[in-house]
């Protein structure tokens, strides 16, 4: 090959991006991601999304590939600008979300500045990766953006890094973009789908537990034809919301709170329960035993993967393979039985919806948290996606927030981190910029990565955050008054929330009352724009509602 076919291995890389079919790039780039930059500058398929920490741009290509499937890419320099991606590649691999993490680094050929912010950054990334490599050689950057976007992207999907140091992306090569493979989910095993058939039709009490594996368009539909076929009910955990509309007579609720709740309750009535995309990463909606005070039922496991084995977790019957075939299947295969009774599960959900309406209709201010999740759900229409930041509200959420459609409620239940909830908004918004795109964040999150509304601003976006605002850790607080400790160092103060929307060019408001709050809601979602509610929030009651009320009645049916 003549020298003048050779190309610079930047430019290659980018390329092997345009091949995998990559849209944005999120982040903060560095001295040591100029070649990179500049060969980015020229490409007019990747568009470079700068951020203003990593740690935003990190939680946002992980929303882009929890959205699409496809990794999102996410770029930062070395040293500092590679540890602020920890948290995201965490939440990525943990959440099961696809992304390619890029990284920049001294030349590793010959010493310029001695070990000047120099880290292991390999290492430190192999633990919370599925695959972490440094480029020793530009001839290698094809087999190896393959390698990571394939790993990435396979069950369960996650995060992977690539560092790229200096002297590597300046040097050229002859080596040329490798294709994307076309890859298909091998299909469950004949025998594993008659062995859960035939368990479903000998049960009296079957409930299906529909959890993050799960939350995908086809296997949602597959689901809704079996449930409609057989009249199974179903529930869900925080992850597998929305994967059949909640509206559903057969749906018993959503596996918030670890135990003690309507939907436990309906758990316990059951003989067979069969886990749909189920992972140990979320909190059981259920307990195994080991100790034989419930070896009466069958626990049936159906995944792209088989079971990971845990005290509260070792499921009878695996049906491994593509989930949504399985699920059809399965559909093809039953019929539904005589003996099925499902009235006792359907009255703790109807004992839940009651119990539910009630505390939504307190129109109290500071707003009580059970009504602002009606006036959302009320404000929004079936397609808009909610993106939930960490704190007491999303138990609340999750709980009483009607999800109508597959990843339509986002949040983060695995690794469970605050600040995710402003940058997944804006990857929404990116990605469905026709769909109405709502925050939800407490007043802590929503500061740990506040400065995004600037990037959200200039990126024009139409987006609303909602700040449920208490001045407070509110989801430790309340943890530190159940264990019996005294109120102490978890309040600070907040700025004033709508000058700060406005610094940075967005609209703010202040809710004033439970009417006003209503009104702000169909007002955001109607008005382009970036949007900042400040919405003070009443959680003095948390601990009688989330725990005393609750077992109290559903003992008492």
């Amino acid at each position: 090959m003549a020298e003048s076919d050779k190309r610079k291995a930047s430019d290659l890389f980018i390329e092997c991006l345009e091949q995998e079919g990559v849209e944005y790039i999120f982040g903060v780039p560095g001295e040591e991601n100029l070649d990179f930059l500049d060969s980015l500058s020229r490409s007019k398929q990747i568009k470079l999304v700068l951020t203003r920490h990593e740690q935003g741009a990190g939680f946002m290509a992980a929303t882009y590939g929890r959205h699409t499937g496809k990794a999102g890419v996410c770029l930062s320099t070395l040293g500092p600008g590679a540890t602020n991606f920890v948290t995201a590649a965490a939440y990525a691999t943990l959440g099961g979300m696809p992304m390619l993490m890029i990284t920049g680094q001294k030349p590793i050929k010959k010493s310029k500045q001695g070990r000047f912010q120099i880290l292991d950054v390999v290492s430190m990334m192999q633990p919370i990766t599925k695959y972490a490599h440094q480029m020793a050689s530009s001839d290698n950057i094809p087999s190896r953006v393959r390698e990571a976007f394939r790993i990435a992207e396979e069950e369960k999907p996650g995060a992977t890094h690539i560092e790229l140091p200096e002297d590597i992306a300046d040097e050229y090569t002859e080596s040329r973009a490798l294709p994307r493979s076309i890859v298909r989910r091998p299909s469950a095993d004949v025998k594993s789908i008659i062995q859960a058939v035939d368990a479903l039709q000998k049960a009296k009490r079957p409930v299906l537990v529909i959890g993050a594996g799960a939350n995908r368009k086809m296997t949602s539909k597959m689901l809704g034809e079996f449930v409609e076929k057989t009249g199974i009910p179903f529930l869900t955990t925080q992850l597998g919301k929305g994967v059949i509309d909640e509206r559903h007579p057969k749906f018993l609720g959503c596996a918030a709170l670890s135990a003690g709740d309507f939907v436990h309750r309906a758990i316990e009535d059951a003989d067979c329960i069969v886990n749909i995309g189920h992972d140990v990463i979320e909190k059981p909606p259920f307990f195994m035993t080991n100790d034989g005070t419930r070896d009466d039922r069958t626990v049936i496991h159906i995944s792209t993967k088989t079971a990971e084995v845990d005290p509260v977790y070792f499921p009878h019957i695996e049906v491994i393979g593509d989930i949504a075939n399985a699920m059809w299947q399965i559909k093809e295969a039953i019929t539904p039985s005589e003996k099925w009774s499902f009235d006792a599960m359907l009255r703790y959900r109807q004992a839940e919806v009651e119990h539910t309406a009630k505390l939504a209709a307190d129109e109290r201010f500071p707003i009580f948290p059970p009504h602002a999740v009606e006036q959302v759900r009320n404000a929004l229409p079936d397609d808009a996606i909610v993106c939930l930041d960490n704190g007491i509200y999303k138990i609340w959420f999750a709980r009483g927030y009607s999800a109508r459609g597959p990843n339509t409620v986002l949040l983060d239940n695995a690794l469970a981190t605050m600040g995710a909830g402003l940058p997944s908004a804006m990857a929404s918004a990116m990605v469905y910029p026709g769909r109405k795109v709502l925050a939800v964040c407490g007043d802590g999150g929503f500061m740990m990565n506040s400065q995004e509304v600037e990037t959200a601003v200039r990126l024009g976006l139409d987006l609303t955050v909602l700040i449920l605002n208490d001045n407070a850790y509110g989801m430790i607080r309340w943890k530190q008054a159940n264990m019996g400790f005294a109120d102490f160092g978890l309040s600070y103060g907040n700025p004033d929330f709508v000058k700060y929307a406005e610094a940075y060019g967005a609209n703010g408001y202040r809710v004033e009352s439970s009417g006003h709050l209503k009104e702000l809601l169909a007002h955001c979602r109607d008005t382009p724009g970036v949007h900042i509610i400040d919405c003070p929030v009443d959680y003095s009651e948390n601990d009688s509602i989330l725990n005393t009320e609750i077992k109290e009645m559903s003992r008492a049916l």
